[in-house]
C-alpha cells in the first residue's frame, strides 16, 4: 500500500469505482481506492441494475445519457462484460396529469437530443404484450432504457482504472480521517496510514459515518427497498426478443425481464428508513428480512396491470438498503468549509448516474469546475439547516414519491414548517400559502377567504392565478409589502475587503452609500452568482443574492478568501425585514423615518443606514419588482416591530401583502432574469444580458476576466430574449423547446403569466441571428405548439421611469 497518493477514494461501489476511473482517464493516476470489504459489498451487489435517462433536471438527464453510453467503452477497455441489455422502456400514464408530465419531459428531450417519443395504448401493447392497458392514456418510450450486471459493471470500472495506473486496496476499513494544516488528509486504515492530498467520500451506506469522522453531517439516509424475481413465465420464455422495461407510476412499480421470468420492484408508501442510528460496520454482504406485507397493495395493483404475475411463482425476494438525499439526487462536489474533502454519495440510481457522477467530480477536481451546471446534485444545495430528523423525513417523502408526478408549482409537506421568521405567524393570520427554500418558509401567495390554503399542483394555471393577479395590481397601483428573508446576505469587512471584492466580482465596486449589481464568475466565465453589492462604509459591504445558494456561495468565498484582511460573515438570518414596492412606496417610507427619502436625497441604487420606526435599518433603494421600491433590513428581533410600523402607516397608502408568485410575475414584465433560471453555471454574461454589469476594463484581474473578454470579442452563440406567448390555460415553466421553421432553435429558461400587462411571457435562449422585434416562433407547451412573438423591450415601463423615479 502506498504511503502517499494524490486522491484517496473511499468506497468500492459503482460510484467509487467510476470516480477512480474518471480521475485516471483525465490524467490523475497517483490515486487509490480504499474499500472496507470487497468491491460492490454495500448497496451495489443487490441492486436491480436498471438504467434510464428520465430526470426532471435536464443536466441530470444528460449525465444519465452519458452514463448509459459509457458502458460499451468500459467493456472494450476492460475486457469485462457489463451484462448490457438495451431493451428500451416505457413509462405509463394513467391520468391526464401524468400525460402532461410525460409531454413536458418529451419536449425537453427534443433540444437535448434524446430520442424519446410518446406512445398510445396500442403501441404500448405491442411493446409489452403482458401489460393490461385498461385505463392507460399513453406513455413515453425511451430506447436507451435497459439493465446490466451490477457486479460486472463495477469491476469493469475498476479494471479500466487499474489499467491506467490507479490502485485498489480491499478489506481495509478506514478508521480515521485527520485534516492537516496544508489541507491534505491523513487517512488511517486497518493496514496503515496514507497521506492523501484529496479525499473522496464514496462511502454509500457508510457515507454518514465518513462524514462524522470529519465533523460534518451529510443529508442522506438509507431506505429499505424490495424487489422480487419470478420463476419462469411461459409468455416471457417463448418470446423472440427480450421484454422492455415498464414503469407503472400509478402502481409504484418498475418491471423488466430477468432470465425467463420477471423482475418487479416497488416504491411503496409503507416504507422504512433503515439504520437510523448508523450503518453497522459489519454489514454489507447480507440482505434484510422480507417484508411483503408492506408491498401487498402494490402487488395487488401489479396483478391487475400485469395479469401473468398473479400465477407466477416467486424465486427470490430481495430487500436491501439504498441511500437517498432529501430530493433523490446525488450529493456531489467539494464539501463547504472542508478543504480537499469531496462528496460522491447518495447516488441511489448508481447505474443511471454513476458514470456522470464520476465524470463531473473528476472535472471539478482536476479542472477546477464541472463542464455543466450540476447544482441539482451539488452537495452545497443543502446547508447546515438540514438536521438528521429533517433529512430522514424528507428522504422518506422522496422515496414514497419516487413515481409521483413532479408538478412545477408543487410544495411538498414533509418536515414543514421547519425554519421560520418572526413574521411567519403574521402572514399565517392573513391566510398565507407558504412554500419553502433551503428549509425556510416563504409566502407564495395569500388565499382569499373561502379558498383552500393550498395551491393545486398542476402544469396548467392553478387556483393561485386570480389571487396572484390581485397582488400584482396592488404593487403596481399602490404599494405592496413582502419579506426579504429569502435573500442570502453576507457582511464583508476588513482593510482588503474592497480589493478582494474587486477580484471575486466581475462588476464595479460601489462607492460608500451606493449599490451595484454584479455577476460572480467561474474561471471559465460561467455565472456562479448574481449579486447586489452595497457599500456601507469604506471597509464594510453587504452582499445579497439567492437565499438557496448560501452554502454554494460561501464555499466559493472561502475557497478564495485571503489569509488576512477580509472577514466574511453570513448574516442571512440576522438581517431580515421587508421590501415595499409600488408608486406609494416612497410616501410610506417617508412617514416612518426622519430621513429625507426624496429621489434627490435618496436616488435609485443608493443605500442608507437610518431609523425606520423603532429600528436601526439598512435601506436599499432597489426592488426586484421593477417598480419604485425599497428593501429595509433590520435585526431579526426587530422584524415584528418593523411590520407593525409599516402596516399602521401603510393603511392610508393601500398597503397590501404579496408573495413570491406575484414577485416572479412582476419581474417578467421587466424581462428580469432569475437565479438558477436565467442565471446559472450553464450560461455566461454575454448570453444572458448580464454583460452590461461586467466591468471589462477595470484594472482588477477578476476571476473569469479572460474568458468573458474572449467571448465578448467573439460573440455568444445564443442570447436571452423575451417572448409573448399565445397561450391557453398553460404557460411555460422552463425547458420548453423554442421552434422556428419546423426546427428546434432554442429553449425556455423560465416564464409564466405577467398579470399586470395580462400577457403570457417566456424567457429563452436562441441564436443571435434570429433576434428581431416581432420575430415569429413557436413554443411547445405540453405537446401543443403555441405561437410566440419576440419583443426587445420590457412590457412595462421600458424607460424604467417608475423604478428610477
Amino acid at each position: 500500500m502506498k504511503s502517499h497518493v494524490k486522491v484517496a477514494v473511499i468506497g468500492g461501489g459503482v460510484v467509487g469505482c467510476s470516480v477512480l476511473y474518471h480521475l485516471a482517464k483525465m490524467g490523475w493516476t497517483d490515486i487509490a481506492l480504499i474499500e472496507r470489504s470487497e468491491l460492490t459489498s454495500g448497496s451495489t451487489w443487490h441492486a436491480a441494475g436498471g438504467f434510464h435517462t428520465l430526470n426532471a433536471d435536464t443536466n441530470m438527464a444528460a449525465l444519465q445519457g452519458y452514463t448509459i453510453n459509457l458502458y460499451k467503452e468500459l467493456e472494450e477497455l476492460s475486457g469485462q462484460s457489463c451484462g448490457l441489455h438495451h431493451v428500451g422502456g416505457v413509462t405509463l400514464a394513467g391520468s391526464p396529469d401524468r400525460m402532461d408530465y410525460l409531454k413536458a419531459e418529451r419536449a425537453k428531450h427534443r433540444y437535448m437530443g434524446l430520442d424519446t417519443h410518446l406512445v398510445g395504448p396500442e403501441e404500448i401493447k405491442q411493446l409489452s404484450a403482458i401489460t393490461n392497458v385498461d385505463g392507460i392514456i399513453g406513455g413515453l418510450y425511451d430506447p436507451l432504457d435497459g439493465h446490466l450486471d451490477p457486479s460486472g459493471t463495477t469491476h469493469a470500472y475498476a479494471q479500466c482504472a487499474r489499467k491506467l495506473g490507479a490502485e485498489i486496496y480491499l478489506r481495509n476499513p478506514v478508521l480515521e480521517l485527520n485534516h492537516q494544516p496544508d489541507g491534505s488528509w491523513e487517512v488511517v486504515t486497518k493496514d496503515g496510514t496514507i497521506h492523501a492530498e484529496h479525499v473522496v467520500n464514496a462511502g454509500g451506506l457508510w457515507a454518514r459515518e465518513l462524514g462524522e469522522m470529519v465533523g460534518i453531517f451529510l443529508p442522506l439516509h438509507p431506505m429499505e427497498h424490495q424487489y422480487m424475481i419470478t420463476e419462469e413465465i411461459p409468455e416471457i420464455a417463448s418470446s423472440e426478443k427480450e421484454h422492455p422495461h415498464v414503469v407503472d407510476p400509478e402502481g409504484e412499480s418498475y418491471l423488466r425481464q430477468e432470465g425467463k421470468g420477471i423482475c418487479i420492484g416497488f416504491y411503496e408508501q409503507d416504507c422504512d428508513p433503515w439504520a437510523v442510528k448508523g450503518t453497522p460496520l459489519d454489514f454489507g454482504h447480507e440482505l434484510l428480512p422480507n417484508q411483503l406485507d408492506r408491498i401487498s397493495d402494490s402487488m395487488e395493483f401489479a396483478f391487475k396491470r400485469f395479469p401473468i404475475l398473479e400465477t407466477a411463482g416467486i424465486k427470490n425476494v430481495i430487500n436491501g438498503p439504498f441511500t437517498f438525499a432529501p430530493d433523490g439526487n446525488p450529493l456531489v462536489g467539494p464539501v463547504p468549509g472542508l478543504k480537499n474533502y469531496w462528496s460522491a454519495c447518495a447516488v441511489m440510481a448508481g447505474f443511471s448516474q454513476g458514470g456522470g457522477v464520476g465524470l463531473i467530480l473528476a472535472e471539478w477536481m482536476i479542472e477546477g469546475e464541472p463542464s455543466r451546471d450540476v447544482f441539482a446534485m451539488d452537495v452545497a444545495r443543502y446547508g447546515d439547516y438540514s438536521s438528521r430528523a429533517y433529512a430522514r423525513k424528507k428522504v422518506t417523502e422522496n422515496y414514497q414519491r419516487r413515481f409521483s408526478i413532479s408538478y412545477p408549482n408543487e410544495e411538498l409537506p414533509a418536515a414543514r414548517p421547519f425554519k421560520t421568521t418572526p413574521a411567519y405567524n403574521i402572514w399565517k393570520s392573513q391566510r398565507a400559502v407558504f412554500g419553502q427554500a433551503y428549509g425556510m418558509e416563504a409566502v407564495n401567495y395569500f388565499a382569499p377567504e373561502g379558498e383552500p390554503l393550498l395551491e393545486t399542483p398542476s402544469f396548467r394555471r392553478s387556483n393561485a392565478f386570480e389571487p396572484v393577479a390581485a397582488e400584482c395590481r396592488a404593487v403596481r397601483e399602490a404599494v405592496g409589502i413582502t419579506e426579504i428573508h429569502n435573500f442570502g446576505k453576507y457582511k464583508i469587512t476588513g482593510p482588503d475587503a474592497a480589493d478582494w471584492l474587486d477580484t471575486i466580482m466581475a462588476g464595479r465596486i460601489p462607492k460608500v452609500g451606493r449599490l451595484t449589481l454584479s455577476p460572480m464568475l467561474s474561471p471559465k466565465g460561467k455565472l456562479i452568482g448574481d449579486f447586489t453589492i452595497a457599500r456601507l462604509a469604506e471597509e464594510e459591504f453587504q452582499l445579497t443574492a439567492s437565499y438557496g445558494a448560501q452554502a454554494y456561495h460561501l464555499r466559493w468565498f472561502w475557497q478564495n478568501q485571503p489569509e488576512s484582511g477580509v472577514e466574511i460573515e453570513n448574516v442571512s438570518l440576522e438581517r431580515i425585514g421587508f421590501q415595499i414596492a409600488g408608486p406609494n412606496a416612497r410616501d410610506l417610507l417617508a412617514k416612518t423615518t426622519g430621513e429625507d427619502v426624496s429621489s434627490e436625497a435618496f436616488p435609485f441604487m443608493a443605500v442608507k443606514q437610518m431609523e425606520v420606526g423603532l429600528s436601526d435599518a439598512i435601506v436599499q433603494r432597489v426592488t426586484y419588482t421593477g417598480d419604485l421600491g425599497f428593501e429595509i433590513y433590520v435585526p431579526a428581533n426587530d422584524q415584528t416591530s418593523l411590520y407593525e410600523t409599516l402596516s399602521a402607516v401603510g393603511e392610508e397608502f393601500g398597503l397590501k401583502p404579496f408573495g413570491m408568485r406575484a414577485m416572479m410575475s412582476l419581474r417578467l414584465e421587466k424581462s428580469f432574469g432569475s437565479w438558477m433560471r436565467e442565471y446559472k453555471p450553464d450560461y455566461t454574461p454575454e448570453e444572458t444580458g448580464l454583460d452590461r454589469f461586467v466591468a471589462y476594463n477595470k484594472p482588477a484581474d477578476f476571476i473569469g476576466k479572460a474568458a468573458v473578454a474572449k467571448e465578448k470579442a467573439e460573440g455568444p452563440k445564443r442570447r436571452l430574449c423575451t417572448f409573448i406567448v399565445d397561450a391557453t390555460d398553460a404557460d411555460v415553466w422552463s425547458d420548453e423547446p423554442i421552434w422556428k421553421d419546423g426546427k428546434v432553435v432554442g429553449f425556455v429558461t423560465s416564464g409564466g403569466y405577467a398579470h399586470y400587462v395580462e400577457k403570457s411571457v417566456a424567457l429563452g435562449l436562441v441564436p443571435p441571428e434570429m433576434i428581431e422585434e416581432g420575430g415569429q416562433f413557436e413554443i411547445e407547451i405540453l405537446g401543443d405548439m403555441r405561437p410566440a412573438t419576440m419583443v426587445l423591450e420590457p412590457l412595462l415601463d421600458p424607460q424604467a421611469t417608475r423604478m428610477r423615479g
